[in-house]
């Protein structure tokens, strides 16, 4: 049953061949078997599951109308609300902080009759590129649990990837979906900024954040996103028109269609990943795309221009954790200055402490305008530089990372970390959907991520081209060995 997709799964259930109770149960024991050897859940929700599970079969057995996702399990990281569940955002901070209400995404999903078995790790409020800066754990790569699993939703990743769920929603702030999708061998889809509601995620950077999922077929990715990918009267970003059919759309033609590619940037990549690029960029050909040369010159500044603006932003939406609200007060505080202080000292880790840090430094008097407003300009500058590429082509090819899956704990240079990402911020920069599709193993069957970037609301011409590939490759069908087995084995 584990290697079955959402989409199976659903068909199981609505023909009878399995119930509700039985696949939630299947999937709860290979989480409890599996989970400690890499670490992918915070807190698995056995009771709630089980109790919808139950509720799920009943519906059935009186022929009520059943939803889209009926019979299929997921996880969701571990900084969206599921009312009267915890969300601590991997920080100690919010360690016994329960929800009040419902995430939109939540909703959705359980309007449609899915059922959430658990809530993922991540990096500390979704800072960081490799799940090692959870205040809890560290979430390893199960394709080698010496690796770096990616993040900072590192734990949705791990969870699709060891077919704890067949899917699975993480955020993605500049990468944190592509990046660990890549390094755990499955597709990650980042929206259009403002397609899926952010009601009921902590924010991280607003203008960034998006929320999107994890799957091992592009079917399930397009599945999801018929789901949650709806207006929200909740979310003033939110857009308002309807979901697009993602899962009809999977099937239209490319032929003839063309696909950009940044040759000047592929450079800036490890060997082994051009070359993995390069072969699936053959693939396309066979299937009658054109390749184009582009030119993006300006994601060269995509890094520094990310850590002004997702730090500021991140500055302003973290100042509500205060000792006082929602979290965890310092036992030690004596006056209101000392709550502030103090709590923050002891509940914040050291990565988000210096992101705080300098966000508040470049929104400052004096130097906002040489930072934060320098920055906004050179944001638009890198819209204007995507226009003018998709002018020339339909999609963009990309690498999602520069390197492999690297070992744990290996980077301990704050900007060789933000490194990582310098494929991936971009798409938030300017907004565009964006998925990152499995393209092959390195010698050591590490594997390997290719990024394809639409224009603004076209993501399911993204979903599309994916599709395409997936059908003419066999990469997304591998299971990492030490989980391709039944718990018992």
């Amino acid at each position: 049953m584990y290697k079955k997709t959402a989409r199976e799964l659903h068909q199981d259930f609505v023909e009878g061949s399995s119930s509700a109770k039985q696949i939630v149960s299947y999937f709860l024991d290979r989480i409890h078997a599996f989970n400690p050897k890499v670490e992918a859940l915070l807190t698995v929700l056995n009771e709630r599951a089980m109790a919808k599970a139950e509720a799920l079969d009943e519906k059935r057995r009186l022929n009520k109308p059943l939803g889209k996702l009926a019979g299929s399990v997921i996880i969701v990281k571990d900084n969206m609300h599921i009312k009267n569940e915890k969300t601590t955002c991997a920080s100690k901070f919010l360690e016994h902080y329960k929800a009040p209400f419902n995430a939109t995404v939540v909703d959705k999903i359980e309007q449609e009759d899915g059922i959430i078995l658990g809530k993922a790790n991540l990096d500390e409020f979704a800072m960081g590129s490799s799940t090692e800066y959870s205040a809890f754990c560290t979430t390893k790569n199960p394709w080698d649990t010496d690796l770096t699993a990616g993040g900072s939703s590192g734990g949705s990743a791990v969870s699709v990837a060891a077919n704890f769920a067949p899917l699975a929603l993480g955020s993605d702030t500049g990468g944190s979906i592509r990046q660990p999708a890549a390094f755990c061998g499955i597709y990650g889809f980042k929206p259009t900024y403002g397609r899926v509601s952010r009601f009921g995620l902590v924010a991280f950077g607003s203008s960034l954040d998006q929320i999107g999922p994890f799957a091992r077929s592009v079917e399930d990715i397009a599945l999801m996103q018929e789901v949650i990918a709806s207006p929200c009267q909740n979310d003033s970003t939110s857009i308002q028109e309807p979901p697009p059919a993602y899962r009809q759309e999977l099937s239209a033609p490319i032929k003839g269609k063309k696909i950009g590619v940044p040759v000047a940037l592929l450079e800036e990549a490890d060997p082994v990943i051009r070359e993995a690029i390069e072969e699936a960029l053959k693939v396309y050909k066979s299937l009658g795309c054109e390749l184009v040369e582009i030119n993006l010159s300006s994601l060269k500044y995509s890094i520094p221009v990310y850590y002004i603006l997702a730090t500021a932003e991140a500055s302003t939406n973290l100042a509500r954790f205060d000792g006082i609200r929602y979290t965890t007060r310092s036992k030690a505080a004596q006056t209101l200055e000392e709550v502030y202080e103090l709590s923050r000292g002891e509940g914040f880790g050291a990565e988000v402490k210096q992101r705080i840090f300098l966000g508040t430094y470049v929104l400052s008097a004096g130097y906002q305008d040489a930072y934060y407003k320098k920055a906004q300009k050179v944001r638009t500058l890198m819209i204007e530089d995507y226009k003018r590429a998709f002018a020339l082509c339909d999609m963009i090819a990309l690498p999602t990372t520069s390197t492999t899956a690297f070992p744990l704990a290996s980077i301990q240079d704050p900007l060789k970390m933000y490194m990582q990402d310098i494929y991936t911020i971009s798409a938030n920069l300017v907004g565009i959907p964006t998925i990152s599709m499995p393209i092959g193993f390195e010698k050591k069957k590490k594997p390997i991520g290719m990024q394809l970037q639409a224009p603004l609301l076209r993501d399911t011409e993204v979903l599309t081209f994916a599709s395409h590939f997936a059908k003419a490759t066999s990469f997304h069908t591998h299971t990492p060995p030490l989980f391709d087995k039944e718990p018992s084995l």
